[in-house]
């Protein structure tokens, strides 16, 4: 844990108390801030209460105290409309912070100090997590304290305070950028842009001004590395290589680049400062498939390069990497069939991602669906054998299919997996995969996407190895 004790001996209120408001809430405690929390949830009120705070409703706040607030970033801050508390904090001119805003202050409250302890900040639509995850393992297989966080694994409190070794690799939501306006990196990375949370940005101008946003905090003798082969980030890259600050490194996929990091025909190219050189067969990465991971080991090879001068040490992990739970996860076969477990793919674009890397595909999708549906997954529907169709998404999804993919509405993810596997294997075939790639949001019927990967997880393992009855 990191203690916060910029706000020692200061009232502070911490709203929403998933694990990162729960986490805040012992960080500042433990620096010895006074805390006041709430949510709606009894079970997080309850974990405040024994971290430490005192539990009341923000209306019994002591809003003429109050230094902070430490929003959850699922709290709407500007859009659709900000949440009730938000107006009042806003009213009372207190200021609104997340628990990366309070890790950025407390890791790093002078960013031109030296010997700071470095920052590797990962933001994107898609890839980020992987993205993240694939850093922290390079950092680690190459000798240094790697801690990974933020918007994936452990809230951003929870990490070891520095060492000499230290390095911060940490996924950033838009939302998280929203409530961090301190967070100065040493190296920023944008995997990609695609549509995606409109409804909490208002537009996508805003949405992509906020993943901006990240890049443009870099330090000035810092790196930033952007997946350029999408029109946003592209600008992005455009505005940020001509202004000077911060050295940027376009990264592709499918295009040689005369200066940057590519992979192309499955190979990956470090072209930063010298002439293009081979330095991978990414087909060795045997858990990172496809083209969309080819990208996600690119920009992770620009990542670290800062700080591993042997490229051959950074090969070597990127081919050591065990592959990210709930991303192209295989939790089981039953048979000849692979069930492969995509629930970090709540869009369409992280869904089409996977559905490229099969050509035999029971698919499971559906849940709260995003903007734009799935029309875009056309080019693949070929892939698709049969869809079952689950939560508030599947009537919508069921009528984009129909005509032009066998589906069934299952409703529950159990029902899906259970009708996806009777049917896959009846097929008999040696390339069938039973995919969960929902393109859409969890929050229908499970607390968020490991909770639904966890549940096909459990369906799968309870299908190969049905509870065995006793004989009455």
């Amino acid at each position: 844990m990191i203690p916060v004790r910029s706000f020692a001996n200061c009232d502070v209120a911490v709203f929403g108390l998933a694990r990162s408001g729960v986490s805040s809430v012992t960080a500042l405690k433990a620096g010895g801030a006074r805390v006041v929390a709430w949510d709606d949830n009894v079970a997080g009120r309850e974990a405040a209460a024994e971290a430490g705070a005192r539990v009341a409703p923000y209306e019994q706040w002591p809003w003429d105290r109050l230094k902070a607030i430490v929003l959850s970033p699922g709290v709407p801050l500007t859009h659709p409309r900000p949440h009730d508390v938000v107006a009042r904090a806003r009213e009372a001119r207190v200021e609104i912070v997340g628990d990366i805003e309070l890790f950025a202050r407390e890791i790093r409250p002078n960013p031109a100090k030296p010997g700071r302890a470095p920052v590797i900040a990962i933001t994107g639509t898609n890839g980020k997590s992987t993205t993240t995850a694939l850093i922290g393992h390079i950092l680690t297989a190459c000798g240094f304290a790697a801690e990974t966080g933020g918007n994936i694994g452990k809230p951003v409190l929870d990490l070891a305070p520095p060492n000499g070794r230290t390095i911060y690799v940490l996924e950033v939501s838009s939302y998280q950028i929203d409530l961090a306006p301190g967070l100065v990196p040493d190296v920023s990375v944008l995997t990609n842009i695609t549509p995606d949370h409109i409804d909490r940005h208002g537009s996508m101008e805003g949405y992509v001004g906020v993943k901006a946003r990240l890049l443009g905090q870099t330090a000035a003798d810092g790196h930033i590395a952007i997946g350029v082969d999408d029109t946003y980030a592209a600008a992005i890259h455009t505005r940020l290589a001509s202004r000077g600050g911060a050295e940027t490194i376009p990264v592709s996929v499918g295009k040689v680049l005369g200066r940057g990091i590519f992979a192309v025909d499955g190979a990956l190219y470090d072209a930063w400062g010298s002439r293009a050189s081979r330095v991978m067969d990414l087909s060795n990465a045997t858990h990172l498939p496809g083209a969309h991971n080819w990208q996600n080991a690119a920009l992770a090879f620009a990542a670290t390069k800062p700080f591993v001068k042997d490229a051959r040490s950074i090969v070597a992990a990127i081919a050591s990497f065990p592959g990210l739970a709930h991303r192209l996860e295989e939790v089981g076969r039953i048979g000849k069939v692979r069930f492969i477990n995509d629930s970090k793919a709540t869009n369409a674009d992280a869904a089409e991602r996977a559905l490229a890397c099969f050509n035999d595909v029971f698919w499971i999708a559906g849940g709260r669906a995003k903007t734009g549906g799935i029309e875009s997954l056309a080019p693949h529907f070929s892939r698709i054998r049969k869809a079952y169709l689950i939560g508030e998404a599947a009537a919508e999804f069921a009528r984009t299919l129909d005509g032009r993919v066998p589906y069934e509405i299952a409703q529950t993810l159990d029902k899906a997996v259970a009708q996806a596997a009777a049917d896959s294997r009846a097929i008999q075939s040696t390339t069938s995969v039973v995919l969960l790639s929902p393109a859409c949001a969890s929050f229908d019927q499970f607390q968020d996407f490991e909770a639904r990967g966890e549940a096909f997880r459990e369906a799968v393992k309870t299908l190969a190895h049905p509870p065995v009855r006793e004989a009455s």
